[in-house]
Parts: C-alpha cells; structure tokens; sequence
C-alpha cells in the first residue's frame, strides 16, 4: 500500500486536486515545476481527475493554467464526456469554454504549417467524390453526393464544395470556396458565398473578439446534461489487409478494377469494428425512458451486438454513499496503489458508470493504385489535415488512411461513418485530363505531368462584398454527427406519408393497423423504419413495369383490403428473388464460359 508521503512526492498535483486544495494547486503550477499533463497510475491527468471528482474550483485552476481539454482516459473518455456525467452544468460550461477556446487556438496554430508543408509538393488539381451509402431501405436514396474540387498552388489551397451541411430538416446545398492562403506570419482564410457574393475573410490569429462566437449556451448545455454521452469510433487494433480475389477456386487470381482509368489492386481491410459507447448515469429515470424508447431498430435490423457493462461499485448500498464522485469510498492510498488487485482496480471513483456498447464489424474496401500522380503522404494528407479540422466525415478518413495500408495510392475508400451510413471517397480528374476545368491546365516535361494553376484561382472574385466571420454560427463535429443522424431520421420521416399509416410488421402478418388512443409505444425510429420500408417498396413499384394485378398502391389510406398490401409487398419480394436469381444464373454461365476457354487454351499448348 502506497503511503500519503509517496503520493505527496510522486504525484504533487494530483494530490492537490484529490484534497480539492486548489490554492495549493494554483501555487504549484505557477511555479511550472510539475508537469500538468502527467498522468496517474489509472491514467487521469490531474484535469480529468479534478472534472471526475466534481472538484469545480480546482477544474477552473487547471483550466486558468492551461492543462489540456482535449485529452481521454484509459477508457477513451474526454474531459467534457467526464463533465457531463458529474451532471454538474457549471462544470460543463467552463470545460466546455476551455474545450472550444483551446481547438480554436490549435486550428490556427496548426494551419500555417500544413500550408508550409504543401508549399514544399508540387502544385496540383484532384476530385474528391463523396458517395453516402447504406442498404437500409431508401436510405441512399435520400443521402446526399459531392464532389470536393481542390487546388492547390504553392502555400494556398482552395477546395470548392456544394454540400454545406445539415439545417435539421435537409440537407443544406449551396456553392461555396474555401481558400487557405499561407503567409509569412500566419495565414488567411475566405470562405466564398458565390451564390450571395459574399466574402467571409479571417486573419489566422486567436483573439478574445474572434472566440466570442464559441461560447456554449444554455440550450446546449441542457441538452448534452439530458442525452446519453455518446461517442463512435473505428476500432482499428484488429484491422488486417487482404488482396481481393477474382475467378474460380483453383484459377483465382489478384483481382484488379480499373478506376478513373488508372489500373488499381482491390484489397478489403477485415475486423473493421465500428463501435459506440453510451452511457447515462447523469440521466434522470424520464430522460433513461426516453431514450430508450428512441433506440434504433435499424440496430438490430442490422444485427449490430449490443453489450451493457456496470462498473462495479462494491457492496454498498445507496445509504452508505458519502460522496456522489467517490460512491466507493476510496481511499487515496487505494487510488494511487499501482499493485492492487484486479478485482480493487474496479472500484473507481466518480458516479458508477452505466455504459452500453454496441458493435458493427464492417469489411473496407480499398482501390489502391502504384503509379497514381499524387503522393498520399506530401499532397493529400495535409488537405485531409486541414478539412478535419472542422468535418467529422474527414476526421473518420484522417483516422483510416493513417493506418499502414499496404502500398499505392487509395484511388478509391469505402469506410463505415455511421451503423448505416458508409462512404465511398474516390479520385478523379487528376490535373484535369479527363475534364477541362476553368483556370487549370497542364504542361507535359518529359515524363513528367506539371499542373499549372491560374493565380485568380485563389483571390476573392471581383465584386463580391467582403466580411467578417464575426456572429456566423460555427458547428463543432459533435454537431455535425448529430445533425447528420438527424438529417437522416429527417428524410425517413419527409418519405412517408400523411395518410394513415399500414404498420410493415403488421401488414406482412395481414393484420389492421392498430391506432392506440395513449401516446405512441412505438419508438419513433421504428415507425421510421417501417415508413421508409413501406416507401420504398413503392419506389421500387413505381420504377418497374406494373406487374399483372398490382395496380393498387401499397399504402391506400382509402382501403380496407389489407390482404392486397400483403399480396403486393410479396410479389414485389418474388420479383427482386427472380432478378437476383437470373444475376447468379448469368454469372455462373460466364465463369463455366471462361472455364471453358481456360481448358481449350491449356490443351492447345500442349
């Protein structure tokens, strides 16, 4: 057992917070003989270990001192998921400040030196197509495509997109340029509005005026203290790498597409698990109902694993609890004690955590070509750099390409974003030789292929109005996901109909919708789902020759012959057998046909 002396010399800062000592604490990280970020023998630093403890003045003296917001636990928690579990909402705002404040500052400090290391590349222009996917039924219908134009001359960037976000209700179009201009002292952002001819310009400087827009409100903090804590990521510790094969048994060969006209080896990246967290001990018992009534069953629909996990709180019960951040009562020799049994490290300090976990393992897909004009490294990486700054679907990219891939260029990715939404990034139009495009053009110098870029390319338009970014709304990428998800609900809810709605599960059991008089017990996700499955069973009606005796829509408010909805929804699933059935029939032809062909070939050899 470790002694209070040892802690005291080990673990100065730590020591202060656990007392909530926060004078002491202030005089010690003045002095900056201790490092802030250390961590302790459980991996807190003494910031995550002051929000997890609820210690609020001791919080604010790390947070006056600078210590990292943006750091995780051993459990890959952050100090703001750590905040909104103690449910203490002055707690979360001023980590929150802190959290905001300190991205901001590392954005502008890193942006200058991702100009810098592209100054370095040759210049060139690409296509990044962006491709939103799912199987769910009409879910890709209703998922939007893009196609990021980037150039980039010298220390500038400029990277054109129409796909602007989320407005909880669509997706948000529009036509708009970001321009990174590299300087000497810094860098210059604009953010181009062609379709209000507008300029929002920003000096790559961190003010106390230019951060006015980060404060959290009230609105936002209520939220986060009355939803699960959630948070998604790839699990990439098991990932592996095979080439795909193409043909049959013992004639399978590398398989290789060619994409964009450039020949590319197909390989899957296997055991990608795209996991989510969740946890709800700050939640109250009618914020627990709600959202657990709000699940997706598309979850389940898609046969994703879900596993609760309780941190073990000991035998105490509710009465003995002395304090609601150490319901276990640990001692701080107990907390520092490195050698302690496994069964003692379960006995943690905080609220006891009710976590859920869910996984999806998906299998990625890469297209990855030897001879592509760019290099990953010097020339798309620091574009990926400066996007996930502020986009989470880049973010996810930035994670996956800086595994070890196997060698070539990633021509085309598909990865998983969401459960049910995966996208597919491809390349194209390198140097524009397979589509002109204004003000890039191309000089051939021996081998090699020069992309010359018109200067005009990377300065604000003539007659546009220049402003500032002072009051423009600024989303976070927790934002951006949960509009995202919301966008998606959104467009399942826009796709049904007003009429009276035929329950799927109900109908396929030929069964009357039931009309229940108390308020809804079905998950508003699931009625989701059932609209969207119902709407795209009609889609796909609508598309297709009427079939013989499916004249009837699938969903007719004015009908009461459920068995006709019944009738019609299985012959449409016939139908889709007999077409799959025909692909498998025309496919295993092909293949006997090349078999074939394979034998005369070896015969007349010998």
């Amino acid at each position: 057992m470790v002694t209070e002396a040892f802690i005291k010399s080990e673990y100065p800062l730590h020591w202060c917070v656990w007392k909530n000592e926060y004078q002491n604490l202030g005089q010690l990280l003045t002095s900056k003989e201790h490092d802030k970020e250390k961590m302790d023998v459980r991996g807190r630093t003494p910031l995550m270990l002051a929000v997890t403890l609820g210690h609020l003045e001791s919080t604010r003296t790390l947070l006056n001192h600078e210590a990292n917001v943006n750091c995780e636990n051993l459990n890959g928690w952050t100090v703001v998921q750590e905040a909104v579990a103690t449910g203490d909402p002055e707690l979360v705002q001023i980590v929150l400040e802190s959290r905001d404040f300190q991205r901001y500052t590392n954005r502008m400090a890193g942006i200058p030196g991702l100009l810098q290391k592209l100054k370095e590349a040759p210049d060139f222009y690409v296509e990044m197509k962006w491709e939103f996917t799912s199987w769910v039924p009409l879910v890709s219908r209703m998922c939007p495509s893009d196609t990021y134009k980037v150039y980039k001359q010298g220390s500038s960037v400029r990277i054109d997109t129409t796909l602007l976000g989320f407005d909880h209700t669509s997706w948000q179009r529009g036509n708009r340029s970001y321009v990174f201009q590299g300087q000497n002292d810094g860098a210059i952002m604009m953010e181009i509005d062609h379709d209000l001819q507008q300029v929002y310009c920003e000096q790559m400087r961190t003010t106390e005026d230019s951060l006015n827009i980060l404060m959290p409100n009230e609105e936002t903090i209520s939220q986060r203290l009355t939803t699960p804590i959630v948070t998604t990521y790839i699990d990439t510790e098991k990932i592996s790498f095979e080439r795909n094969k193409a043909g049959m048994w013992g004639w399978r060969s590398d398989k290789t597409e060619i994409v964009n006209n450039y020949d590319c080896k197909v390989f899957s990246a296997s055991n990608v698990e795209l996991v989510t967290k969740s946890r709800t001990e700050h939640l109250t018992e009618t914020d627990k109902a709600r959202s657990k009534n709000n699940k997706n069953p598309i979850q389940n629909f898609l046969g994703i694993a879900e596993v609760t996990e309780s941190q073990a709180t000991s035998l105490l019960s509710n009465e003995e609890y002395t304090n609601s951040s150490n319901p276990c009562n640990i001692t701080p020799e107990e907390y520092f004690d490195r050698d302690i049994d496994l069964e003692a490290q379960k006995r943690d300090i905080g609220r006891p955590k009710e976590v859920s976990v869910k996984v999806q393992k998906f299998k990625a897909n890469l297209w990855l070509c030897e001879n592509y004009p760019l290099s990953l490294p010097e020339q798309i990486l620091p574009i990926v750099d400066l996007m996930a700054i502020s986009s989470s679907h880049f973010a996810k990219l930035k994670d996956f390409i800086q595994m070890q891939l196997p060698s070539g260029f990633p021509v085309k990715i598909e990865i998983p974003l969401f459960h049910i939404l995966n996208a597919r990034i491809t390349f194209g139009n390198i140097f524009a030789t397979d589509a002109e495009v204004p003000q890039v053009s191309r000089v051939q110098e021996e081998n090699r292929l020069t992309c010359i870029l018109d200067d005009n390319l990377f300065k604000c338009p003539s007659g546009y109005a220049q402003i500032g970014l002072d009051g423009r709304r600024q989303f976070s990428m927790e934002e951006e996901d949960d509009l995202l998800q919301f966008a998606i609900q959104q467009s399942l809810i826009d796709a049904g109909t007003e009429t009276e709605e035929v329950d799927i599960w109900e109908a396929l059991k030929a069964q009357k919708p039931s009309r229940p008089e108390t308020p809804n017990f079905i998950g508003e996700e699931e009625r989701q789902l059932q609209r969207a499955i119902q709407a795209s069973l009609e889609l796909c009606h609508q598309s297709e020759q009427p079939l013989a005796g499916l004249d009837q829509p699938i969903v007719n408010s004015d009908s009461s012959d459920q068995d006709s909805d019944l009738h019609l929804a299985l012959l449409l699933s016939q139908q889709e057998e007999e077409k799959k059935r025909q692909r498998e029939e025309h496919e295993r032809l092909e293949e006997q046909k090349l078999l074939a062909e394979i034998m005369e070939l070896s015969l007349k050899e010998k």
